[in-house]
């Protein structure tokens, strides 16, 4: 695991391979590549690469005045590279960029269906605060956590 190299999202590469990741594991919700662009704008973005192997991504939205120095962390492992101690670094990593840019407050978002990454948000000591849906007519929610 001493391969595990993060690049921030700043090059037309890192933002297709970002891409990627997130709209694997949240097919409901796809994103352009204009609309990743415009996110590396307002969040601290990184993709992670075992090697050259891309294995995730994480994003870290930073507190602003509206959400009471809230940061909200979130770290993405690709499904075959799971279960092995990727995630926890990757979500390290976030953490301490949050907790940097002087969070007082650390949130995540998991997708209902992704049971891997709210088993993951809640091992790491998160707890729910409200579930919901993004769209009309959507039929997994999303989870709002905070870490405790």
């Amino acid at each position: 695991m001493n391969d595990l190299r993060n690049q921030p999202v700043n090059d037309d590469a890192s933002i297709r391979d970002w891409q990627y990741v997130h709209n694997l594991i949240i097919p409901g919700d796809p994103l352009s590549l204009d609309d990743v662009r415009a996110r590396t704008n307002r969040n601290v973005m990184e993709v992670a690469y075992l090697g050259d192997v891309l294995i995730g991504c994480t994003t870290v939205r930073p507190p602003t005045a509206d959400n009471a120095a809230t940061a909200t962390v979130i770290a993405r492992v690709l499904p075959e590279h799971r279960r092995r101690g990727f995630g926890t670094r990757l979500y390290e990593r976030a953490l301490a960029q949050a907790r940097a840019l002087d969070a007082q407050l650390i949130e995540t978002v998991v997708l209902g269906s992704n049971e891997d990454g709210l088993r993951f948000a809640v091992q790491q000591g998160f707890v729910e605060l409200e579930r919901y849906l993004l769209r009309e007519g959507d039929t997994v929610p999303w989870i709002d956590l905070r870490l405790a």
